[in-house]
């Protein structure tokens, strides 16, 4: 049988060699060369073409082919590829004005990084410096980045590799019904518990409004507001984590949209820019802002406000809105949250479909009776396939690329998605799940 390595071409052997593959033990990385990309699909070295479900790492809202943002990155580049923090851009002045307009409330400005890892680093540090408090409390299932401090308040087991971490982080239950011993807002009062007995030493509390990679969780619609409440309760900010809800995701602009509440602070990257360059951003409101005037803000980048990636992310903003892709996907989110429903119907194996917008998640189960996991939480850190990954697999077989994390199908196209295309997803998803049928226990 001839090694895997022969079965790659020369720029997947030399990407194998030469490049870490992320998240992973090095010998079971096989990478597959992507040559293009249109609309909301993709094709390989190979002449492969494959609808994208997940929108890559659920960060190509735009999909492949948004022109204007691609004119946009050139123009600037011929224009000033780079210029110093200290100096002021058009792209970045206009793009910091334009998130004060779309973002909820009164939150108004911006420190612009490059990546949601970033922008959730800036988000802990401005706390602390806001409040003169160093503690920040998490929840178990989130995921906030992979840079020292924002992998400390992750909750995935990805960050135990990286601990100890920074000190004074603190997690918190989620509010996650499925599989878990609390119910959503019995998880809440546990926080009020919990910022009660730290005393005033809490500066913030961090929250994916909905959580993404750790599973597609929807709290319910009180759960964001009574959380806000708590947080203010103990002297204590709210950070939303709109890295992955964010820009048209859930059908409306921010997953703290959806729940009509504006926290103190709000982390942004992925559908930011699109992903097509690389961008984050973390907006204050007013009263933060004010607190930098005779206070240091004692933050920064080389890359900060980086010329290129505001343009890209300024013209993003613009498609969102000039080709109505928030009530698109609103519309076409209802379109596939209804067929996906439909699918969990017809496969014993899906314990639970939930999302809102163009933000779901499939969670399988194995047990016709209970809920009882294919996906384990150490499966993220441990060598081998799960069926789940073989349930994606499968889809890939069929056209679809759809990506998964633990124990969950995660559905997040780009926004451009027709309804003609969630029906192609949806029967590809439909043989990839014959697979799990079979795997369940009697």
């Amino acid at each position: 049988m001839a090694s895997e390595s022969s079965t790659l071409n020369d720029v997947e052997r030399t990407d194998k060699r030469y490049v870490f593959g992320t998240w992973s033990y090095q010998s079971e990385v096989s990478p597959t060369q992507v040559v293009s990309g249109d609309g909301a699909r993709f094709t390989t070295a190979d002449g492969e073409e494959y609808l994208d479900l997940s929108g890559q790492l659920m960060c190509s809202n735009l999909g492949h082919s948004a022109d204007r943002v691609a004119d946009a990155i050139a123009e600037q580049a011929s224009e000033g590829a780079y210029f110093a923090p200290g100096y002021a851009t058009e792209a970045r002045a206009k793009l910091g004005e334009k998130l004060a307009e779309v973002t909820p409330g009164d939150l108004s400005k911006t420190f612009f990084s490059t990546s949601g890892t970033e922008a959730v680093e800036a988000a802990i540090k401005i706390a602390r410096f806001y409040t003169g408090k160093q503690k920040i409390l998490s929840r178990y299932r989130s995921y906030h980045g992979a840079t020292y401090g924002s992998i400390s308040v992750t909750g995935d087991p990805r960050r135990l590799a990286a601990e100890p971490g920074i000190p004074g982080t603190i997690k918190a239950p989620d509010p996650y019904a499925y599989g878990s011993t609390l119910e959503p807002m019995e998880s809440i009062e546990y926080i009020d518990e919990m910022l009660e007995l730290e005393g005033d030493t809490v500066a913030a509390v961090l929250v994916e409004p909905i959580v993404g990679s750790n599973g597609i969780l929807v709290p319910p619609d009180e759960y964001l507001p009574r959380l806000k409440e708590i947080a203010h309760d103990h002297g204590a900010l709210l950070i939303c984590d709109e890295v992955m809800a964010g820009f048209g995701r859930t059908g409306e602009w921010f997953g703290c949209d959806v729940f009509d509440v504006t926290p103190d602070i709000m982390t942004m990257a992925k559908g930011l820019t699109g992903a097509y360059q690389p961008l984050g951003a973390t907006i204050v409101t007013p009263e933060i802002a004010d607190h930098f005037e005779e206070n240091m803000f004692c933050h920064g980048h080389t890359y900060a406000g980086h010329p290129v990636a505001c343009a890209a992310g300024l013209a993003a903003i613009e498609t969102y809105e000039r080709e109505n892709l928030i009530e698109r996907a609103r519309e076409t989110g209802a379109y596939l949250g209804d067929r996906l429903e439909e699918l969990g119907a017809d496969h014993p194996s899906v314990g639970e479909v939930r999302g809102i917008g163009m933000f779901r998640g499939i969670e399988l189960t194995k047990s016709p009776t209970e809920r009882v996991p294919f996906g384990h939480r150490e499966d993220k850190v441990s060598k081998g396939t799960t069926v789940v990954d073989e349930v994606a697999a499968r889809a890939a077989d069929e056209g679809v690329y759809v990506a998964n994390m633990i124990n969950t199908l995660i559905i997040a196209p780009p926004l451009v998605l027709t309804t003609e295309e969630v029906d192609e997803g949806v029967d590809a998803l439909d043989i990839a799940l014959e697979h799990a049928d079979g795997a369940m226990e009697d």
